[in-house]
């Protein structure tokens, strides 16, 4: 494999960094996945604006990110990544220098890391079964809208899931579920799709956002709340949004059932739904308005 590192394409296994890097040492760097389909980009310029979004707040100097489409466009020539799925990653770092807690000064240049790599996808029963999940206490920092590299908690959340046979673990905070250790979450409750606001408490996905633009072809109005805990149970229906997830029901919380434990007709809606955006996202990059991608027919 073929990776994009610091202006030079490299094999994977050649490609080296620091041991002074302060994405090692501090995890002072954010990154970005974003899906391939087909060779085609999805929803590529949003992940580029939060990518700018999350330099612009670590005051890393991000004049990188107007090269990614040109370097992931050329990695996946070199990858053979034109059809079936994949994911392109992004991680950007402060950059080499000896150890010390404030900015290096004179400023250095950013650790820039890009790849390209075949997606499995997740089995098709997740889809259709739906999945398990259980509910941990946020315990992360409050600046979540940050994507960075220090994943320690959500790491942690997720192991936990993994150890109880779930596919997700779910952040609540002040008693309010919020989201997932690696994905958004949104609930059907009195005949209203809710999900947490954006704010320092979550990462507002790009998967999210799409969700939410096009909540009115879903036929229920959104309400921009978390779901509170003691009415976890009372949801009809629950479902993950997230760029390798997609759209994920969830079936079942703590070993006890969301709705009839079944993936409800709204989620199901959904799950149709985005592969016809995904088709639309891809007529408008041909149209040339911006990075999109196709799914294959299924």
């Amino acid at each position: 494999m073929i990776v994009y590192l610091n202006g030079e394409y490299v094999p994977h296994e050649n490609a080296r960094v620091s041991v002074d890097d302060r994405g090692f040492v501090f995890a002072d760097g954010i990154y970005e996945v974003a899906r391939i389909y087909d060779g085609h980009m999805f929803l590529l310029e949003p992940h580029l604006q939060r990518l700018r979004h999350g330099l612009g707040e670590l005051k890393i100097r991000a004049d990188i990110v107007d090269q990614i489409p040109a370097i992931a466009d050329r990695l996946l020539d070199e990858n053979s990544l034109r059809t079936g799925d994949a994911t392109l990653y992004i991680q950007v770092t402060r950059g080499t220098a000896p150890r010390a807690h404030a900015f290096p000064k004179p400023e250095v240049p950013p650790t820039v890391y890009v790849a390209t790599k075949p997606f499995k996808l997740h089995p098709d029963a997740h889809w259709n079964d739906g999945v398990a999940a259980i509910t941990v206490p946020d315990t992360r920092w409050a600046r979540c809208d940050i994507k960075s590299i220090g994943l320690l908690a959500n790491v942690l959340a997720n192991q936990q899931a993994k150890e109880a046979g779930a596919f997700e673990a779910l952040f609540v905070r002040d008693n309010v579920v919020i989201e997932g250790s690696h994905s958004n979450l949104f609930a059907i409750l009195d005949g209203e799709l809710l999900t947490y606001a954006s704010c320092g408490y979550i990462l507002t996905g790009i998967t999210r956002l799409l969700v939410v633009d096009k909540a009115s072809e879903i036929g229920l109005p959104l309400r921009e709340q978390g779901v509170p805990r003691e009415r976890l149970f009372d949801c009809s229906e629950l479902f993950l949004s997230g760029t390798t997830t997609e759209i994920m029901p969830v079936v079942k919380v703590d070993g006890r059932p969301i709705g009839n434990g079944k993936p409800g007709p709204h989620t199901k809606r959904l799950i149709g739904l985005f592969k016809r955006w995904i088709d639309e996202d891809m007529a408008a990059a041909t149209a040339g308005h911006g990075g999109g991608a196709r799914r294959p027919a299924s």
